[in-house]
Order: C-alpha cells, then sequence, then structure tokens
C-alpha cells in the first residue's frame, strides 16, 4: 500500500449533515431489544396481588435451589472443563485426538432431552437398573432399586454433564496459546506435574475458566425444561408456573426481575475472575508439547477424558437411536404431529435466523460506518443493547415482550376499530411474536459473528469503494457482502440450531395449537410419555450436532495451526 492510500485509508470520513439511515435502523432494533426489560419493570411495578404468597413459600425455595443449582453446576462443569482440557493439551495418550473433538458434543443435546433421555435410562423399569438387577440375580424393583435421580443432586449432574464444554472449549484454548516456557521453567525449576498445573496453568487459565463457567451458568438459568421434568423448582420454573398457572403476570414479572439480579451478579462475577488474573507475558507464545503417557496411566487418562462423553453424549443419545428405530421397527409409525412439528420448527427457525442476520447485519454495518467517521458511541451502543437478549433467560424475555406485544394489539385494534374492522389479536400468540423472540434472544450471535467478519476485511476497501463513489448500501452489496458468506453462514447456522432447540419462549409465546419439536418433545415428556418424544429428540440432536461439528472443525485447524504435530 502506498503512503498516499494508507493515509487515505486512516483519514476519518466527514460526517454529512443528513441523518444516516444505517444509524437510525441500529438505534431502533437496540430499542426494540431494551423494550422488553423496560416493559418487564413495568409490569413489575402493577403489583400482584398474590406477591405476599410468592414471598412467603415460593421464592425462599426456588431461590434456595437455584443457587444450589448454580454452585453445583459451576463446580462440576468447572471440574470436568478445566481437567479435560488439560489431559488432551499437556498430555498425549490413545485416543487423545478424538477425544480433543468429542468432548464438545455433549454441546449437542439440549439439557432438557438429556433429562428426558435418563428418566428413561434410569427408570425402575428401564434397561440401566433390569441390568443390574438380572446381574444380581434380583427380579424386580421392590428387591433392588437405584436412588431417584429426581431431585436437585440429579440435575446438577445432568446438567453438569452437558454445560461442562463450555469450560473446555474455553480453557482449551488458553492452554493452548499460553507461553510453554513457563510450563517448561517451572518444571526445570523441579515442580512436579501436578504444582506445574496447580501453580502456573491454572493461574494463567483462570480468565478462561470465568468466561467458560459464565456461559455455563447463565444456560443454568435459563434451563426450564430439565428443572421441571426433575422436579427441582427454580426461579425459571416459578416464573413459568406463576404465568401459565396462576395466570399472574404482575408475579411472573416480579419473579424475572430477580433473576435479572442473578444474571448481573453472574457477570459481575466473571468480570471480577478476568480482572484479577491479569497475567502477561513478554515471552512469544508457542505450542505446549504434550508429554507421553504409557500404559495404565495413557488408558487412566482415557478413560477420564471419555466418561463425560459417554455420559453427557454417547448414552442419551444412543437410547434415543434405539427408542426412534424400535418405533419404526415394531410398526408404531410415526405420528402426523412430529411431521407437523417438524415444520413448524423448521419454519419458525427460518423466519427467525432470516430477521436475526438481516438486524446483525444492520447494527454490525453501522458499527462499521461509524467507525470511519471515528463516532463510535451510539453505534458501539446499539450493538451491545442489541446484545442483551443473550444474556437474559428466553423465559424472562418472553414475559417481558408480552406488555409490549398487548400494547401494540391495542394500538392496532383502535385503528381497526376506528376503520370500522372487527379487532383482533395481530401480534400477541401470533408466528410474528415467535420469531421476534428467538431474533432478540440470538441477536447477539449474528451481530458479533458479522462485526468479527468485518473486523477481517481492510478499512481500505472501503475508503476505494468511497472513492468510486459508492454509497453505503451499495458498498456493502457489492464489496462486503462477498467477504461476509462465510462469518454470515456461520452465525446463521448457530442462530438456527438455536432456535430449533428453543423452548422456554416458546411454551410462553407460541400461537395456540402451534407446536414445535422442543415443546412437542415437552409436552410428552410432561404426561410421561418419554417413548413417543424420542423421535423429536433425535431430531434436536441431530440439528444440534451442526454447529458442534463446526466448531470442532475450527478449534482443530485452529490447534493444528498453533500445535503442529
Amino acid at each position: 500500500m502506498t503512503a498516499a492510500a494508507s493515509a487515505l485509508a486512516m483519514a476519518p470520513v466527514r460526517s454529512r449533515a443528513r441523518p444516516d439511515g444505517w444509524l437510525l435502523a441500529a438505534l431502533a432494533i437496540a430499542a426494540v431489544a431494551l423494550l422488553p426489560l423496560l416493559a418487564l419493570a413495568w409490569t413489575a411495578a402493577q403489583g400482584s396481588d398474590a406477591w405476599p404468597h410468592i414471598v412467603a413459600n415460593v421464592l425462599p425455595q426456588a431461590a434456595r435451589n437455584t443457587l444450589w443449582l448454580l454452585l453445583g453446576v459451576g463446580a462440576l462443569s468447572v471440574a470436568i472443563g478445566t481437567g479435560s482440557a488439560w489431559l488432551v493439551t499437556a498430555y498425549d495418550f490413545p485416543g487423545r485426538a478424538v477425544m480433543a473433538w468429542a468432548l464438545l458434543l455433549p454441546l449437542a443435546v439440549p439439557t432438557y432431552i438429556v433429562a428426558y433421555a435418563y428418566l428413561d435410562l434410569l427408570h425402575p423399569l428401564g434397561p440401566v437398573q433390569g441390568a443390574i438387577r438380572s446381574v444380581l440375580g434380583h427380579e424386580g424393583p421392590r428387591e433392588f432399586r437405584l436412588p431417584d435421580i429426581r431431585g436437585l443432586a440429579g440435575c446438577i449432574v445432568l446438567l453438569g454433564l452437558v454445560l461442562y464444554p463450555y469450560v473446555y472449549i474455553t480453557t482449551r484454548a488458553m492452554f493452548m496459546t499460553q507461553a510453554a516456557g513457563l510450563l517448561e521453567a517451572a518444571r526445570t525449576l523441579g515442580a512436579s506435574r501436578a504444582a506445574v498445573f496447580r501453580r502456573v496453568a491454572l493461574p494463567l487459565a483462570r480468565p478462561a475458566i470465568a468466561v467458560g463457567a459464565a456461559l455455563a451458568l447463565l444456560e443454568t438459568l435459563g434451563d426450564i425444561g430439565a428443572s421441571e421434568f426433575l422436579g427441582v423448582q427454580t426461579l425459571t420454573v416459578s416464573v413459568y408456573t406463576t404465568w401459565v398457572t396462576r395466570s399472574d403476570l404482575p408475579g411472573a414479572a416480579q419473579i424475572a426481575l430477580s433473576m435479572l439480579v442473578v444474571v448481573v451478579a453472574v457477570i459481575a462475577l466473571e468480570r471480577s475472575g478476568r480482572r484479577r488474573a491479569g497475567y502477561a507475558s513478554a515471552m512469544r507464545p508457542r505450542p505446549m508439547q504434550p508429554q507421553r503417557l504409557r500404559g495404565a496411566a495413557g488408558w487412566g487418562a482415557l478413560a477420564l477424558v471419555a466418561l463425560p462423553v459417554v455420559l453427557g453424549f454417547v448414552a442419551p443419545a444412543t437410547h434415543l437411536a434405539i427408542e426412534s428405530g424400535q418405533r419404526i421397527v415394531d410398526g408404531t409409525g410415526v405420528s402426523p404431529m412430529l411431521w407437523r412439528s417438524t415444520w413448524n420448527t423448521l419454519r419458525v427457525a427460518l423466519l427467525a435466523t432470516a430477521a436475526t442476520l438481516a438486524a446483525g447485519l444492520v447494527l454490525a454495518w453501522a458499527l462499521r460506518l461509524a467507525q470511519a467517521r471515528r463516532r463510535t458511541r451510539l453505534a458501539t451502543a446499539a450493538l451491545r443493547i442489541g446484545s442483551l437478549g443473550y444474556a437474559v433467560p428466553g423465559t424472562v424475555l418472553a414475559i417481558g415482550l408480552l406488555a409490549p406485544l398487548a400494547w401494540f394489539d391495542d394500538g392496532a385494534n383502535l385503528l381497526l376499530r376506528a376503520a370500522g374492522l372487527e379487532p383482533r389479536m395481530l401480534l400477541m400468540g401470533s408466528l410474528g411474536a415467535l420469531v421476534l423472540a428467538y431474533m432478540l434472544r440470538f441477536l447477539a450471535i449474528a451481530g458479533g459473528g458479522v462485526e468479527a467478519g468485518l473486523a477481517r476485511i481492510a478499512p481500505s476497501l472501503d475508503q476505494a469503494a468511497r472513492g468510486l463513489g459508492a454509497a453505503p448500501r451499495r458498498m456493502l452489496a457489492r464489496v462486503h457482502l462477498p467477504l461476509l458468506r462465510p462469518a454470515l453462514a456461520a452465525a446463521a447456522l448457530l442462530v438456527f440450531v438455536d432456535a430449533m432447540k428453543e423452548l422456554p419462549a416458546t411454551l410462553l409465546l407460541r400461537p395456540l395449537g402451534f407446536e414445535t419439536l422442543a415443546t412437542w418433545l415437552y409436552a410428552d415428556a410432561a404426561r410421561g410419555a418419554y417413548e413417543d418424544g424420542a423421535l423429536a429428540a433425535l431430531l434436536i440432536v441431530l440439528a444440534g450436532l451442526l454447529p458442534v461439528i463446526l466448531l470442532a472443525r475450527t478449534g482443530l485447524t485452529y490447534g493444528h495451526e498453533v500445535a503442529p504435530a
């Protein structure tokens, strides 16, 4: 690049007197994203007649269960995620290459499906207890039965087995990129393997552990299916039952506000964990050379990292596949409701993906234009506000959307009456409301993905396009969108799969009689007909495998570049 071109690329673009349409659109999207939270506070302020009862009888138990659930799942996720990341990074043992990506597989199974599968697997008349009784020579459950997994302890174990990959992936990336010289220096000073891990590797990885643990805790807080199946009354379950069972929207909003306090606490804890670990090294990062483990030590390491994969993915996925196959072989057939639910799921997920990608593109492109003008405050704020929905549990977001949807319908009905038309609900209980909820919930994925993709495009291309007279819209269409295709495809895939799996917001906002795979499975499990939902659960798991494969391929490529064999 010549000096003149460099100067042109670095020079700020003069702002024009007319309003920036992209920035206005980004601010409008941010306002829509902020509206549910403001409406939630407004709804809660209306007061609930049942609030004294909720405070006395519901909140203490729900808050206590939620706290223990967060502590238990957090501890289990950190232990499994950090330990497995250290083993596959620092040591070489049989099957290590396969385990490096297989440890991500539990991410493909939603928490409510794991709970559903294990309730069936560990039922007193199920295959596991039946096999144990057969080996021990017992004839029936009255002679021998395992403890019931329903309860707080069972919920902690199952959620921990599904959510540990959040800690694993962030911590392993840190182990792979941190200076290996520090670890070798510790070894040459006589530190044992355990001491190197405890005194050098673990403190260096603490920021990554904090990020992964925060993601796992936010997923735990938003869970509704697994907690309800396992009989654990959490804050999320309380919000759902208060609204659906008691039709007490202000009461549900008040509980939801208390959940936001927990969300803020989790995010603050994660920031604190990162801030207090400000380690830096002047040494050039280079790959860690794994130590070879031979004999029993190697097979022991393989068993340790394989156990969470087997329990978190292989066992539930295999059970679902067997149940689905048996139903097909037995001639039970596939319910027409399954096809209808699959079509509904695909339809709403595709619409939500398109809407979310469009909104994310507007937010990220407005920030790109603002960066060229060196006026990024409003555009940055719009992007950050638009990302709030990802940190908010789906149940809270859905409760916050109810009031704005009702306000919109009331305003529209005034116009309909003035025009002599019959009033009706336009948004409330419609497919549009569900798409809007999904868009707000997953906007952070699309906005962040497009922002990252734009960051890889040199600013000089923008300057060159402007120099040739291209307006922002033409510049986006002709220059940036072709270069953004990989980032857009990855973001679309992640949003689509998350939308397919989404349960809490769907339960509260879906149209009457509209079932997705997730809600159909939830209904089957709620009435105890677990086997009927096996095929629906298997379809959700198969869809969930797509982003995991993408993530594993990216991680392996990254690992290959950083740590060549």
